[in-house]
């Protein structure tokens, strides 16, 4: 039963003020909220508050707080062990979910996900394992904890009984241009991480062209109040900052990196996708206490990736979620487009940079992300890129291949991607996807091990 003796002006005026809010003020105003007894607009005017006076650390860990408490913590009991999860704070091409969730699995540490849809130009784990014929991802809490328990993996949309206020505060959020807010992504993200029953997290903060935190330092700042409030609600974290300048992989759209996710499991070996996987990886083993060093979880990894034993997970998986499990043998089952356009390249040399944000938003076009929640996407759609950074580029060779399961790929799409391309007569130095993990005293290399994964 909510309190009755505050007001929603009051809690509004306050936070206007630079005010710190209470505990109970917070409770009582997100548990209203949930419940649909503030309007919208009184909704919009506390996160605008929020927003241009921010909230101490206090505030936002009860704010994480009372967004869980406004529905219910999954149950995963019956799980041995520490139950590891990894978010990503979203980008473009990133399918690390795809591959890193069955790897870590598939060395015996339990991975209960609960991840989101693409908006605007970043894309969905959700949107990409749907289009896997038959996949699920709206199970039952018992079904969840059932398929982690005896996979090892299980990824899930939010339901109803996960967090609900944050879907009505994301909601809003996304029309009243909140979304780049500290205390409101924390207390986002960490409700719905900590009511999926997960004991433990890894945090992917992408920085660059295609990520919401332009910078170095913004990812450093939202890392590390992710992993101080996480520790004040009882859960582990460790937080990788990793390059959104540029796509990851060479696929961008949903079938066509579940494609390429399952290329990667098959043993190809895509530079980026693979240095980040084990990153990631090598974080969510040291947190689960499966190993103790660094090298020894890349060492149970890669021997995982290579001897097929992460495939073989993320098979289990597929299947028992209810998707057609053969297209691990043939990915021609996947959804196919009905119309594709080559690129061509109108220089020729090394390409410099392709731009994560642009490629996306390309996507957008041809079909594969939404503009809003509600939009539907197209399986099929997408980008192939043929030349990334530091490759070799002749004039009139391909740079990619844009797809769609629509009418035709609009003409403007190719001038829009050849913008986002820069060629140059000088190749470019190689860079880390992985700039470093966040602590407390900055930003700390995190060393990838030598030798190719073969």
């Amino acid at each position: 039963m909510l309190r009755q003796d505050f007001r929603p002006v009051d809690i509004i005026a306050k936070k206007q003020r630079g005010g710190a809010l209470s505990g109970d003020e917070i409770a009582w105003f997100v548990g209203a909220s949930a419940e649909g007894t503030i309007p919208d607009y009184q909704i919009s005017a506390f996160l605008m508050a929020v927003y241009f006076k921010g909230m101490n650390l206090t505030e936002t860990r009860d704010l994480v707080r009372a967004m869980v408490e406004t529905g219910k913590v999954l149950s995963l009991a019956s799980v041995p062990g520490t139950k590891v999860d990894k978010h990503s704070t979203g980008g473009v091409g990133d399918k690390i979910s795809l591959i890193v969730g069955p790897l870590v699995a598939s060395v015996g540490v339990h991975v209960p996900m609960v991840s989101g849809r693409g908006l605007g130009h970043t894309g969905g784990t959700l949107d990409k394992l749907e289009s896997i014929p038959g996949f699920r991802t709206d199970l039952n809490p018992r079904r969840f904890e059932r398929i982690v328990r005896e996979v090892g993996i299980c990824i899930i949309g939010q339901t109803d009984e996960i967090a609900p206020a944050d879907r009505k505060l994301y909601a809003l959020r996304d029309v009243t241009s909140t979304i780049v807010c500290l205390p409101l992504i924390v207390s986002s993200i960490l409700s719905k991480k900590i009511a999926s029953g997960a004991d433990a997290v890894v945090f992917d903060i992408k920085t660059g062209r295609g990520a919401f935190m332009d910078t170095t330092e913004r990812a450093g700042e939202l890392a590390r109040l992710l992993a101080r409030v996480a520790s004040m609600m009882g859960m582990k974290t460790s937080a990788v900052v990793t390059r959104m300048d540029e796509p990851l992989g060479r696929c961008v759209g949903n079938a066509l990196e579940v494609r390429e996710a399952v290329e990667v499991l098959r043993g190809s070996l895509v530079d980026d996708l693979v240095e980040v996987s084990l990153g990631l990886g090598s974080e969510m083993l040291l947190l689960a206490g499966k190993a103790r060093r660094r090298s020894e979880a890349y060492t149970l990894l890669r021997t995982a990736l290579v001897g097929g034993k992460a495939l073989q997970t993320f098979r289990q998986m597929v299947r028992a979620q209810g998707g057609d499990a053969t297209i691990v043998e043939d990915l021609r089952k996947l959804p196919q487009p009905r119309h594709t356009l080559r690129v061509l390249s109108k220089a020729e040399g090394y390409v410099d940079n392709v731009d994560a944000l642009t490629v996306g938003r390309v996507a957008l076009i041809l079909g594969a992300g939404r503009l809003k929640s509600s939009d539907g996407v197209d399986h099929a759609a997408g980008i192939e890129l043929l030349k990334k950074r530091g490759d070799w580029v002749r004039e009139g060779e391909p740079l990619a291949v844009l797809s769609t399961g629509r009418a035709q790929v609009p003409k403007a799409c190719a001038a829009l991607f050849r913008e986002a391309v820069r060629v140059s007569r000088r190749r470019p130095s190689a860079r880390p996807v992985i700039i470093g993990k966040v602590t407390a005293a900055g930003m700390e290399r995190l060393p990838m091990p030598s030798g190719r994964i073969r």
